[in-house]
């Protein structure tokens, strides 16, 4: 059974806490788990960003859902019991609580929904806005933030395939610096992008004392992939420079039997094709800026356990 929608656990919700006992979040999260027959899997599946269960997730928003329409309220630190409106709904229950019924029915989660600018009504019966609607807010933001990752990493690796070669060698070193090779200092990484280079366009300390040196190929196409030849003569010359080590950057792609070919030598060569790079440069800030920040606060349950003092 696929993990339910924080709209489906609203009713149950407010049935397991018609028992008129206080409830926890833990609590109520294993008893609905138990109802819907999750799997131990899909009880552990985490939210994209590894933070928090995402059955804990969606259980924790119809919670605050329904205290934000006055079905249940809060007696204390993370304990919520029903309230007589939600004994009275449920004389009478519909098939599904939902977004749309809530803002329907209780003036209170219209005040609540207007705050958070969403003052008009869904425009379809259990969705939030028409579209959607199933997903808690952390999913909404986490789903939009992977759209605008992706677009911004096509668009990053379609300026770098413009770029030109000796532009995208010179990138490859100040990003291997920005990721703490050469212990953060452009001192320590050399371009060496130039005629009778001997195969090798950079090479770059692995450390700050500079106790070994990792030789670089970038290879900027646009979209011909790189094969096992390609490799091959990459691993020659770093048998020239009597190195062990070398990492091999491409906009492109590498072919199966080059990656494989990687795996069976003795050289340790890492390979990065042009959707790392793009991921690379937009994870230590090459050639990206920040356009804008949100920070998603919550309560801080300690500040509370105990009165201020004067």
């Amino acid at each position: 059974m696929a993990i339910p929608d924080f709209q489906t656990l609203m009713l149950p919700l407010l049935r397991a806490a018609s028992d008129g006992i206080e409830h926890t979040g833990r609590g109520v999260t294993e008893q609905l788990a138990d109802q819907f027959e999750l799997s131990p899997e899909e009880r552990d599946e985490l939210l994209p960003s590894g933070r928090q269960r995402r059955f804990s997730n969606r259980v924790a928003w119809a919670v605050g859902y329904l205290k934000q329409s006055g079905l249940v309220s809060s007696p204390g630190r993370g304990r919520f019991e029903i309230t007589p409106a939600g004994m009275e709904l449920l004389d009478s229950p519909p098939a599904r609580i939902t977004i749309r019924f809530l803002s329907d029915r209780y003036p209170s989660f219209r005040e609540f929904r207007s705050r958070a600018g969403k003052a008009g009504p869904p425009t379809d019966s259990g969705s939030e806005d028409g579209g959607g609607g199933d997903d808690t807010p952390e999913e909404l933001m986490e789903s939009a933030a992977r759209t605008l990752q992706a677009a911004l990493e096509r668009d990053v690796l379609e300026r770098v395939k413009d770029a030109s070669p000796a532009f995208f060698e010179q990138l490859v070193l100040r990003l291997l610096v920005a990721m703490g090779y050469g212990g953060g200092l452009e001192v320590r990484g050399e371009h060496l992008g130039r005629g009778g280079d001997d195969g090798v366009d950079g090479v770059i300390m692995e450390d700050t004392l500079g106790l070994e040196r990792i030789y670089l190929q970038a290879k900027r196409y646009r979209d011909q992939p790189i094969g096992r030849p390609g490799i091959q003569g990459f691993a020659g010359s770093l048998e020239g420079q009597r190195a062990q080590k070398g990492v091999f950057i491409t906009t492109s792609q590498f072919s199966r039997d080059a990656q494989e070919y990687v795996g069976r030598i003795a050289k340790r060569i890492v390979l990065i094709d042009g959707r790392s790079l793009a991921r690379l440069m937009i994870e230590h800030g090459v050639g990206v800026t920040s356009l804008k920040t949100y920070s998603v606060l919550g309560i801080d349950e300690s500040f509370f356990d105990e009165p201020l003092g004067a």
